[in-house]
């Protein structure tokens, strides 16, 4: 049974129990699949709740936000105590948003676990963000599967299924799991991780009415097949179900039985998500989760008091031990931190504990940093984690500024701790018009972080835009340029990054945490480039490189620092449209900088790279690209025709139906500025509200050019730019040409 031990115990378990009797897992589903629900009776005999107010509670959406909206915002974390054959194990468990808007909790939660429950609704079947779940945890984050199918009183009772109608749906959605599974996750992993009712790794029920089984469970309770179920919902006697087929037994026994504990899962798992030399006494601590090696952790999640404002980072120890009161070294943000409270989460709250070991999560208060900062003890020199990858980009923007000009840095200070807490979004401050322009990955995103915002600085917040990507579609010219005072030079050209570097970076295997060497051997043996090359990368931004390829110029280093940051700058307002650029690689092939430092300041470097960047950029012939969404529509057959007309309509286009016999499941691509204005209106309408729909985002792709044109206009205009763009004869007088 679950129950929740006192206070002394949780902390002797965090601290010395039995690894092999350890769970560390997350639940992840669409949004509204029944996450939320299915935790509460998780908690229901663990003493956190009663038995009337579980599957009603949701204990877990503690957040006003969310149980206004009636959503998960935020991921939870709670520690339950289960004994089964007289064995007592830990598990640590997070529940995750099942909205697309917060994808990246998911993310940073199954970086931190090493197993997941995927729950579907046993009705909607898979939609769009049950397969991003399904590709992060196995495919990104390593993390082993089971399958929860929940809402089976639906088929019975709202649809009134035969039996076998039933079977055969419940069949069909292990299917497709499966066929996920064998899509994203790796090769030696694809079969043995695919789910089987036959095997106890599926569990079939109803969270809201507090059921569940697996084969084992059926049999436990002395049946053969289901079909008690069919007669206990013909009698209205849900009771005899929640007491006889209990939900948390039939989750928790198939979590024991088929998810790995923390030091069986690192073994594979640490290769996937860690760079450094595994065969290092830091690889090797990792690989064994050994609490006596080197500290090695990483941040997953920076949880904000609603009230307070106060932030407690919570993460995994992966090797080594975390202790009360010691300090850490914060890898990329290369500085020292003290650990002034130590504990675990149980939701809102910490239980102090004075040390944790590998294979646990954490929670600690002291100081604030990223959420997906890897942590390691001072003086060490241990590679950091690779960057957690998300299934999303920012692509809403909107602009806010203080209500009292006095809060302008006030106002930098409590956004950059919300990006930290959620870096899925990006801000930056525009200096000419002293506005902050915050992404994110769609409105309601940006939304939840601006109500955040507001509540401790006021803000004016402006209408909600697209951002569009620049891109070129060559390499640009070599271009030649001079500072003001013409005592420097500076010769580079651009073009576009290849698709496979630009994939790596993505994944965060390609990134500015690495040495040189490891960085240039990643590239060279996944996507093909020159070492020595690859050795001589500057910074990325984005999905952008900068690289210095010249040789033998002096005092290279003196103007290593403007050249980045006007880079940097560049990548977030290009040449065409002051919109960010996607997939550039700037090379650097020769320079000349004076003697005197006096004659290299900053506002001469700039006006020799940003005129060189933006000539090589528009001689490369660039576009427009907007964010496109793919959407996944459920709908009467009845209703197939209005759907499809409506996507045409805004520009969508449908590339796969599917006959799901109640239903007709439409997929297709849309663009995400036709979503700004009342398509989920029309949508709802035109099916009499009888349409499920989930969207994620797909890719970037070039604007019709019958709309380029008028766009790059409308963006200029809204910037307060010349409507007209500009050309290489812009920057002329910066051009250096020999005497």
């Amino acid at each position: 049974m679950v129950r929740i031990k006192n206070p002394d115990e949780i902390r002797d378990m965090v601290k010395n129990h039995p690894m092999d009797l350890r769970r560390v897992f997350s639940i992840a589903a669409h949004i509204d699949h029944g996450k939320t629900t299915t935790s509460d009776y998780l908690l229901r005999r663990a003493g956190l709740m009663s038995d009337a107010d579980a599957g009603q509670k949701l204990m877990t959406d503690s957040d006003e936000e969310e149980q206004e909206r009636g959503i998960t915002i935020f991921t939870s974390v709670v520690l339950l105590s289960y004994e089964l054959d007289d064995k007592s194990y830990l598990f640590e468990i997070n529940d995750t948003p099942g909205h697309i808007s917060f994808t990246g909790e998911v993310s940073r939660a199954l970086r931190g676990s090493d197993g997941a429950i995927i729950l579907v609704d046993a009705l909607e079947g898979l939609m769009t963000q049950t397969i991003t779940n399904i590709q992060l945890a196995v495919g990104s984050e390593m993390c082993k599967p089971v399958l929860f199918i929940n809402k089976v009183d639906r088929l019975i009772s709202e649809l009134k299924l035969a039996p076998d109608k039933v079977f055969e749906r419940i069949d069909t959605i292990i299917s497709q799991v499966n066929q996920q599974i064998l899509k994203f996750a790796p090769k030696e992993f694809a079969k043995a991780w695919q789910v089987s009712f036959a095997k106890n790794s599926v569990a079939v029920g109803s969270a809201k009415d507090g059921w569940a089984f697996t084969l084992e469970i059926l049999k436990a309770a002395g049946h053969k097949d289901p079909s008690i179920v069919f007669q206990k919902y013909a009698e209205d006697d849900k009771e005899w179900l929640r007491e006889n087929l209990h939900l948390e037994d039939s989750l928790l026994r198939m979590v024991i039985q088929h998810l790995p504990n923390p030091a069986e899962a690192q073994k594979y798992k640490i290769k996937h998500i860690w760079g450094g030399d595994l065969e290092s006494e830091q690889g090797k601590a990792l690989v064994n989760c050994d609490r006596d090696g080197p500290l090695l952790g990483m941040i997953t999640k920076v949880f904000i008091d609603p009230k307070s404002k106060r932030p407690t980072l919570i993460g995994r120890v992966f090797s080594g031990t975390i202790r009360a009161g010691q300090e850490l070294e914060l890898i990329s943000q290369r500085k020292k931190v003290p650990v002034k409270r130590l504990g675990v989460m149980q939701i809102t709250d910490i239980l102090d504990v004075d040390e944790i070991p590998a294979g646990n999560l954490f929670a600690v208060f002291g100081f604030i940093a990223p959420s997906g900062e890897s942590f390691r003890e001072p003086g060490s020199k241990a590679t950091g984690f690779e960057e957690i990858s998300y299934a999303a980009e920012p692509v809403v923007s909107r602009a806010i500024e203080a209500i009292d000009p006095q809060d302008i840095a006030k106002l930098g200070e409590v956004v950059s701790k919300w990006i930290m807490a959620d870096p899925t979004a990006t801000f930056r401050h525009d200096k000419e018009s002293n506005k902050y322009i915050l992404s994110g990955i769609d409105p309601l995103q940006i939304e939840i972080l601006t109500k955040r915002i507001h509540e401790q600085v006021e803000i004016r917040l402006f209408e909600p835009i697209i951002v569009y990507r620049e891109r070129i579609s060559r390499a640009g010219a070599e271009v030649h340029t001079k500072s003001p005072n013409g005592h420097n030079r500076l010769k580079l050209f651009i073009e576009p990054l290849d698709d496979k570097a630009v994939e790596l970076i993505r994944k965060g295997e390609v990134n500015m945490n690495l040495t040189d060497r490891v960085r240039a051997g990643i590239l060279r043996d996944k996507a093909g480039w020159n070492a020595k090359f690859a050795r001589k990368i500057w910074d990325i931004e984005g999905n952008n490189m900068l690289i210095d390829s010249s040789s033998g110029v002096q005092r290279m280093d003196r103007i290593k620092q403007y050249v980045t940051q006007i880079f940097k700058d560049f990548t977030y307002s290009a040449a065409v449209a002051k919109e960010p650029t996607l997939g550039l690689k700037v090379v650097i092939t020769d320079a000349t900088i004076h003697t005197d430092p006096a004659h290299t300041g900053f506002s001469e470097v700039l006006g020799m790279t940003v005129s060189a960047l933006n000539i090589s950029f528009l001689t490369a012939d660039p576009h427009i690209f907007e964010p496109m969404l793919r959407v996944d529509i459920k709908t009467p057959k009845d209703f197939m025709g209005a759907v499809m007309g409506l996507l045409s309509q805004h520009r969508g286009r449908v590339e796969e139906t599917l006959d799901e016999v109640e239903q007709v499941r439409i997929k297709g691509v849309l663009p995400t500025a036709e979503t700004l204005g009342d398509f989920a209106d029309k949508l709802r309408s035109a099916t009499s509200g009888r349409s499920f729909w989930g969207y994620q985002f797909e890719a970037f792709e070039p604007l019709p050019k019958t709309l380029e044109i008028e766009v790059i206009q409308e963006i200029r205009k809204r910037k307060g730019l010349p409507e007209e763009i500009p050309t290489p004869e812009n920057w002329s007088r910066f051009m250096y040409r020999r005497q």
